[in-house]
């Protein structure tokens, strides 16, 4: 759903840059909450595991293709706003350097594929969450159901964005029937992805998922008459695979998907490119300013061999984003550190990562 230069005017534009630097500043501030010395590393992970499997389209219908939009994840393995930031440096990557996505729409890519997504689902997992049975599979069937809700959520901002500044003069009753449509079938997937996602990780440290926190009752001690919280629940011993363990695991993961598996990928193009195409949206669409890039296409430059030049592309890609994700992590989680308001809500200076 990568929103190209050209498709929405430069003021509406300007407008949704606007909102996302506020959204990106106000997720700043609450990733420094929800991230800890355990966590920002993870954080920083996701954003790589998204770029990687954002490469893999897979099929939705004739001629159709969807990928992962990634909101879904972020916010349930790493909490909703860093789950914004996630997403968002993605986008950032994918725009400079693989021309995927308009630089002057990147306000509108962020808003539509980061906030939306990321806040649409958050709400609906938590909903779910509180009704369903406090047990793991419960967390795994609210990441299915959000992250289903949250790609059609995010066609119907989309088809709102466009009615106010699109560029080109179509009936908006058909952009937002062809647009939803398809969206729900790749809701489908985004809901198998995420769901699949979180129940591994869940499997093997339930502590780190920020969705599955309060999932399981603290032990209690009585310590003279009184109950009183343990130090620390023990993570299950079949599920004590190390932070470093799981984080290897995930790269290495995340650079055979873009690497390999990502030339298996559906060439077709996907829910908006068909439907832009379709409804003579993209009439007025605006060569990508970062067009020369070497990895322009997710492909490298000069290396004619497709298979080669395209796993190499997603190779770069992966580290680079682990690279930038775990830097701005990293930096919010040191501002944590010492922080004055931290240390009056706790009573203690935050912990160093």
């Amino acid at each position: 759903m990568h929103v190209p230069d050209g498709f929405i005017d430069a003021p509406t534009s300007a407008v949704t840059g606007v909102v996302a630097a506020g959204a990106i500043a106000v997720s700043l501030r609450g990733a420094r909450r929800e991230l800890d010395e355990r966590t920002a590393p993870l954080a920083g992970l996701v954003s790589a595991f998204i770029f990687a499997v954002q490469m893999l389209n897979f099929p939705v219908a004739a001629g159709t293709s969807g990928h992962l939009l990634g909101g879904a994840l972020a916010a349930i393995l790493v909490g909703p706003c860093t789950g914004v930031l996630c997403v968002s440096v993605v986008l950032l990557m994918q725009g400079i350097l693989f021309a995927d996505g308009g630089l002057t729409a990147l306000g509108v890519n962020i808003t539509d594929m980061a906030i939306v997504t990321t806040v649409v689902s958050y709400a609906v997992f938590r909903g779910l969450v509180k009704v369903l049975p406090r047990r793991r599979r419960s967390v795994t069937v609210a990441s299915f159901v959000a992250a289903l809700l949250s790609v059609p959520a995010a066609a119907v901002v989309f088809t709102l964005i466009y009615a106010v500044g699109g560029t080109t003069d179509v009936a908006l009753s058909k952009v937002a029937t062809a647009m939803i449509g398809v969206h729900v079938l790749i809701g489908i997937g985004e809901a198998v992805i995420t769901s699949l996602t979180v129940g591994a990780v869940i499997a093997v440290r339930p502590d780190l998922v920020y969705g599955a926190r309060g999932l399981q009752r603290r032990l209690k001690l009585r310590v003279n008459g009184e109950l009183v919280d343990a130090p620390g629940t023990p993570v299950p011993a079949a599920a004590r695979t190390s932070r470093r363990r799981l984080w290897l695991t995930g790269l290495v993961t995340s650079l055979v998907l873009a690497g390999f598996v990502s030339f298996y990928a559906s060439a077709n193009p996907d829910g908006l490119e068909k439907v832009a195409h379709d409804k003579g949206i993209d009439k007025k669409a605006e060569r990508h300013a970062s067009s020369d890039s070497p990895l322009a296409g997710y492909g490298v430059k000069d290396i004619s061999d497709a298979r080669l030049s395209g796993g190499l592309a997603g190779v770069i890609g992966v580290g680079v984003t682990v690279v930038a994700g775990s830097t701005v992590f990293w930096v919010v989680r040191r501002r944590r550190t010492g922080d004055p308001a931290e240390t009056r809500r706790t009573g203690e200076p935050a912990e160093a990562s």
